[in-house]
């Protein structure tokens, strides 16, 4: 009975032991093949069964991936970039406004805003803050390290609000704080793991449906992203329109008034936190504008800015950004241009500016305190001195300082001073010489250009070449720049300037050296400077020059002194003694046609003989 039970047992081992172990079980074959049916040679070999050695394998941690998308699913939900709404044009006020000041003048926030080449959708790249709460649509990215691997594994929220972690299941994360969400998913990966870094980061956010209505530039349904904002969804639809509030736009959520938003707080002071975070189905109202006043002159920003109910004309002017540097901060403008009052423009002092309400279509006006001409006595005053002095230089002096009083303080003149010939200049002087000498140019030019159609002999005048010609003289005659030159009639023999003369403000004083020649130029042989001789006349320096030419007007010699002044008349001038420093100029005959006689008689009486003989000859010669 016990062999019974042995041959069943070692039967049994023999069915559980794998192929290679039954290779040695087998007998060894012998020369002659015999075969050993002993029981007891069997009990021996069921003794020496060998179980195989197992290999250990390496330790490889588990890797996450994603299931492959499904082709059939609907298209990504991506914001769709809204098309760029041209800038509102001006309104009525504006248009007016901008004709009463000479320029154009907009809305306060026009330019700011709504420039067109301006991206208003909030850039993918915008990080999302902490306490973005999580929506359907929502992509998210996990990176796994550590015994359970992944990489960009992108899951995205489904309208459960829900995300699919392989091998780990669904997790609800819909609502969830961004900041939240990392230890969320770490707590239920870790029911499953042990031993892992997990990283999570946004990688598309899913875009949401607005609606802007109301007084919009170009109201409609907008999808923006998730992150967006009210002023984001405002600027989006092109900002207010014309007839549109830039200080009252409502945020609607569900019905109920999330936001009445004013946009001056955030361009004027910065402040965005009425600026509302936006959901899907809000609704954006533009109000229709408020009350408009205009602020223009010395302020920091001239606009028309929308006030509310009861706001001052100071309230106004600090929308402006207050006075700037230059202005008169002690009164002010005001122009009632719907014509209320019927009084025109009203001053008010900066007193009665807190209290006065501006009033709709008000034009205020801030003045300046800059360009005005003041007294004498209330100038600082500047003067230039050099030339023949002991200390030229540059002096400050009180407002009212004779001319006497400067020279003493450079010093006084030197013994080769020559008071006569001194150059004196003056701002106030040459800015009142350029005016009359332009409308002297302009008048000359009116008349020459119509000296064709009033003339008997029309056909020689309407020439193109005389037009060409006055063409030319004119644009030379307004490249040309007054001096601001003072012309005092001192004898050549003084030794002082004038000293009862009160300088000005940027005053210059040039005191030359004796000249010691005489120049003689124009129609004469010899043009050239000679050497002073005195008690020659004009006419001995002309002949040292070898006399008038054939083609020299000796009726039209003119002679330009040292000190300014210019001596006229022809012969009489030939025998005026000559004096140092002086200039003769012999013209050429310009009495050679009716043209050039009327040219010179124009430009004679419009430049009172000085400029029309000394400038005009010159130019046509």
């Amino acid at each position: 009975m016990k062999n019974i039970w042995t041959s069943l047992l070692a039967g049994s081992a023999l069915a559980l032991v794998p192929g290679g172990a039954q290779a040695q079980l087998a007998a060894p074959v012998s020369g002659g093949g015999q075969q050993q049916t002993d029981g007891t040679a069997r009990s021996a070999a069921a003794g020496q069964v060998a179980v195989p050695q197992a290999t250990p394998r390496p330790f490889a941690p588990a890797v996450l991936e994603a299931p492959a998308p499904d082709m059939r699913a609907a298209p990504e939900d991506k914001p769709v970039p809204p098309s760029r709404p041209a800038p509102a044009a001006p309104n009525e006020f504006e248009a007016f406004v901008s004709g009463v000041v000479g320029k154009p003048l907009r809305r306060f926030g026009a330019d700011l805003l709504v420039p067109g080449a301006r991206d208003f959708t909030a850039p993918p790249t915008t990080t999302v803050p902490p306490d973005y709460a999580l929506n359907p649509g929502d992509e998210l990215l996990l990176d796994l390290t550590g015994s359970v691997q992944a990489t960009n594994l992108r899951l995205t929220i489904d309208s459960e609000g829900r995300i699919f972690v392989p091998r780990v299941g669904a997790v609800a994360v819909g609502g969830v704080r961004y900041g939240d969400v990392r230890a969320l998913i770490a707590r239920q990966v870790s029911r499953q793991y042990r031993g892992f870094d997990l990283q999570v980061r946004l990688g598309r956010l899913h875009g949401i449906t607005v609606y802007v209505t109301g007084f919009a530039q170009a109201p409609g349904s907008y999808t923006v992203s998730s992150l967006s904002t009210l002023v984001n969804a405002v600027l989006a639809a092109g900002g207010p329109a014309s007839g549109g509030s830039f200080r009252s736009i409502q945020l609607r959520r569900g019905g109920r008034l999330i936001s009445d938003f004013d946009l001056y707080d955030l361009l004027l002071k910065g402040d965005k936190s009425g600026d509302a975070a936006l959901q899907n189905g809000d609704v954006l109202y533009i109000a229709p504008a408020g009350e408009q006043v205009a602020v223009i002159g010395s302020v920091n920003h001239e606009a028309v800015f929308e006030v509310a109910p009861g706001e001052t004309l100071e309230q106004a002017i600090l929308y402006a950004g207050g006075v700037n540097t230059v202005a008169d901060s002690s009164r002010l403008m005001v122009l009632d241009s719907l014509g209320r009052a019927d009084a025109g423009w009203q001053q008010f002092s900066a007193a009665e500016a807190g209290t006065r309400k501006a009033m709709r279509g008000d034009i205020i006006r801030v003045l300046s305190n800059v360009g005005i001409a003041r007294p004498l006595e209330q100038q600082s005053v500047l003067v230039t001195v050099s030339g023949e002095v002991a200390k030229p230089g540059r002096y400050y002096f009180r407002p009212g300082t004779r001319m006497a009083d400067v020279i003493a303080a450079a010093g006084g003149l030197t013994r080769d001073a020559f008071p006569y010939a001194s150059v004196i200049t003056r701002e106030s002087v040459k800015a009142q010489q350029k005016i009359s000498f332009d409308r002297a140019v302009s008048d000359m030019e009116l008349q020459l250009t119509a000296q064709p159609v009033t003339s008997v002999n029309r056909a020689q005048l309407a020439q193109a070449g005389n037009a060409a010609l006055i063409k030319s003289v004119v644009e030379q005659l307004r490249a040309r720049e007054p001096s601001g030159r003072l012309v005092f009639d001192l004898p050549v023999s003084a030794q002082t300037l004038p000293g009862e003369l009160v300088v000005e403000n940027n005053d210059t004083v040039f005191v030359p050296s004796r000249p010691v020649t005489v120049g003689v130029f124009g129609a004469v042989p010899s043009p050239a400077s000679f050497a002073y001789r005195q008690g020659d006349t004009i006419g001995d320096f002309v002949r040292v020059a070898g006399g008038v030419q054939k083609l020299g007007d000796r009726k039209q010699i003119f002679v330009v002194r040292a000190n300014g002044t210019v001596l006229t008349d022809g012969k009489r001038v030939l025998k005026a003694p000559a004096l140092p420093g002086d200039l003769i100029y012999v013209p050429i005959d310009a009495n050679r046609g009716e043209f050039w006689a009327r040219f010179r008689d124009i430009s004679g009486s419009l430049f009172g003989g000085l400029v029309g003989a000394a400038s005009i000859s010159n130019l046509v010669n």
